[in-house]
This record gives C-alpha cells, sequence and structure tokens, in this order.
C-alpha cells in the first residue's frame, strides 16, 4: 500500500466501475462483452488483472499477461492501464505500474513491455518518467472475421 493506495486482484463486483474506466479512454464496451471478457482473461493464469483503490473509491486498472513469442523474449505485456481522469497525477498509476513490474519479476520474466497510442502525450510522458523508452513504431492493423 503505497499512500492509502491498496492494489488488489479485480473481482466482478468492480465489472461496473472498471467497464467505466475503460470507457474513459474511449473504449465503449457494453456490460455484457466487458464481463465476457473479463471471465476469459482472469480464467488464463498468465494474466492479472489488478485494480486500485483509495478512500474506498476504485480509482484504476491495470491489465498484464505473459507473452511468449518466437521472435522476442517471453516477456510479460501491460494490455491496458487506465486511472480515474479525476485521479491522474495522485500516484495510482505509478503504484499500478510498480505492482504489474512486480507481478512479471515474480515470474522470472526479464521485461514488461506496452502499447501505447502516440497521440496520448500525457500517456507517454508518464512511461517515460517510469523508465518506459520507445523501441518502435508500428500498425495495428484487424481484419473483421
Amino acid at each position: 500500500m503505497t499512500c492509502g493506495i491498496i492494489i488488489r486482484a479485480m473481482d466482478a463486483a468492480d465489472l461496473e466501475v472498471t467497464q467505466g474506466l475503460m470507457a474513459q479512454l474511449g473504449y465503449d464496451i457494453s456490460a455484457e462483452d466487458f464481463a465476457a471478457r473479463f471471465s476469459t482473461v482472469t480464467a488464463n493464469p498468465n494474466h492479472a488483472v489488478l485494480v486500485a483503490e483509495r478512500g474506498g473509491l476504485l480509482l484504476g486498472l491495470v491489465h498484464i499477461f505473459i507473452r511468449a513469442a518466437l521472435e522476442k523474449p517471453v516477456e510479460a505485456v501491460v494490455q491496458s492501464l487506465v486511472v480515474d481522469g479525476r485521479a491522474r497525477g495522485t500516484g495510482i498509476g505509478r503504484a499500478l505500474m510498480d505492482r504489474a513490474e512486480g507481478w512479471a519479476q515474480a515470474r522470472g520474466l526479464p521485461s514488461v513491455t506496452l502499447y501505447s497510442t502516440l497521440t496520448r502525450d500525457d500517456a507517454l510522458a508518464f512511461y517515460a518518467r517510469l523508465g518506459y523508452a520507445e523501441v518502435a513504431r508500428t500498425a495495428l492493423l484487424r481484419k473483421m472475421l
């Protein structure tokens, strides 16, 4: 716990608040889809979804998982990090990232990687302050099936 911040595993009771947090980042996900995604992610032991609380309010979440790949070392990937807009700059994001990095270290992983939209200047500056450096620029491509 840092400055009254409690980091714990997310549970189903957190779905409504965390769905709202994701919406703050522009991910408008229906309650049904969000619950299904949460169930799928948390059923996999190589994934963790952690939430941050302070003063009884749920103010952030981080989703981290182990990625095995042929072209790069096995490492942890932060899939999503979001802090409530009212609580940004108060240590919630740093506490979540510290816990995510600890999760990766406890599993013997050599690194943590993440993707951030290049137009999110505040997010990029935050990650740089935590020691993350840009190593590539890529395009996300998708084909709907």
